[in-house]
């Protein structure tokens, strides 16, 4: 592997250029605000399946870069009146093309942050090119938002499916797990995350024996769990490609009927921290999986973490610290604009390197508006390991920015 270990150290050291990267005063645009504020729409699940991972704390987290801006610029911020705004898109891509509607024309919103799952993260991006107005996603995992489908005001900020697959496919695989089994969930987000998968394990010399869809969301999992067993030959692994209530349901499964003793160990494609807090480590415990960010692997963090905590009464998900820095980074930019005017604030964004609380070596390239950051191979602690609450992942390597995500040369995105 052509990967260096995560040291705090480093990590720390790299965040010790934020305040130079992002500029110290207003940018050259005349000061220029549409109707005196800047709204910031977060858009995202509050009341089911996604709700834990980002919701509602997502929220409270845009609302912490709100303040952080504030108290870095003062008076000579490009506007002290800056508003937040949000709505649940119940994971449904027609619900969520409306109420990207509604944020654009009748809130205001300069921005639509967060928005997952990957078919109403489309949906609102076409809704952004459509009104020129930004929409920076933080929670979906397709890369069409950063291929076929970009468009000129749409960023893609903490991870995609290639980062999970050139990560824990990649990773499993050459550990020995040659014979995959996938499951996914039957839309964009589960489609793309198999398509990826498979491209990882075929390059490192595995195989797919086969792959199924499952309904989404989904409680049931019994059918495709023991199907496993069954395959010839016997996959070494199932690589479930779910996320939040369904993966949930899905481990709790995979414990019940005792998959692991029988042979069948298990990859997790996409995991965010809630989840392993939601069945507890004993389920996930030695699982290997892709991180975009981790609440206690340096002191920044951590010290963000706690101020989440105090809000918010639990520890963040990659998913919240990437909407504080998809927050920050988008005032950062209007404040070197001078503007909101959507295309000023594009081209302050596009080729900007950076780093904050979520990403370590950021730059946002200008060619497919994807956000490359460092970002983790990880494992879950086991239980004699874990000396806190929420103190779950071993952090075991760091992948750097430009090995992360797929090339930009390879992403087909033209504006």
């Amino acid at each position: 592997m052509r990967r260096r270990v995560l040291t705090a150290v480093a990590i720390a050291a790299a965040l010790t250029t934020t305040v130079a990267a992002c500029g110290g005063g207003p940018g050259g645009g005349g000061g220029k605000i549409t109707d005196d504020k800047i709204v910031l729409g977060v858009l995202n699940d509050q009341s089911g399946v996604y709700s834990e991972l980002s919701g509602k704390n997502s929220v409270t987290a845009v609302e912490m870069a709100v303040e952080d801006f504030k108290a870095k610029y003062g008076d000579d911020a490009i506007t002290k009146n800056i508003e937040v705004v949000t709505a649940d898109h119940q994971n449904k891509p027609d619900v969520a093309n409306t109420k990207a509607q509604e944020l654009y024309d009748r809130q205001k919103a300069d921005v639509i942050l967060d928005v997952p799952t990957s078919s109403a993260a489309l949906a609102v991006a076409g809704q952004a090119a459509a009104k020129k107005k930004l929409h920076i996603n933080v929670t979906a995992a397709t890369t069409e938002l950063t291929g076929a489908k970009c468009n000129k005001y749409t960023f893609h900020w903490a991870y995609d499916t290639y980062m999970l697959a050139n990560g824990t496919g990649t990773s499993v695989t050459e550990a020995g797990a040659k014979d995959w089994y996938i499951v996914y969930p039957d839309y964009a987000f589960g489609q793309d995350m198999q398509k990826s998968f498979t491209e990882a394990i075929q390059k490192t010399g595995g195989q797919v024996i086969t792959a199924d869809p499952t309904p989404f969301p989904n409680d049931d999992f019994s059918t495709f769990l023991l199907k496993a067993p069954t395959l010839s030959p016997t996959p070494s692994v199932i690589g479930t490609m779910h996320a939040g209530g369904d993966l949930v349901n899905l481990v709790k499964q995979y414990n019940e009927f005792g998959l692991r003793e029988k042979g069948v160990d298990l990859s997790v494609g996409l995991m965010f921290i809630t989840d392993i807090h939601s069945l507890g480590v004993e389920a996930f415990a030695g699982t290997t999986f892709t991180d975009a960010w981790y609440w206690n692997a340096d002191a920044d963090n951590r010290a963000w973490a706690d101020r989440f905590q105090a809000k918010t009464g639990t520890r963040p998900s990659f998913a919240h610290a990437g909407n504080y820095s998809a927050a920050l980074q988008y005032l950062e930019a209007a404040q070197r604009a001078g503007t909101d005017n959507a295309d000023d604030v594009v081209k302050a964004l596009e080729g900007f390197a950076f780093n904050d609380v979520f990403a370590a070596n950021g730059q946002v390239r200008a060619e497919d508006h994807r956000m490359i950051h460092d970002s983790y191979l990880a494992k879950v602690k086991s239980p004699d390991q874990v000396t806190e609450d929420w103190d779950y992942e071993e952090i075991v390597e760091t992948i750097p920015a430009a090995e992360a995500f797929r090339p930009a040369a390879e992403s087909g995105c033209q504006f």
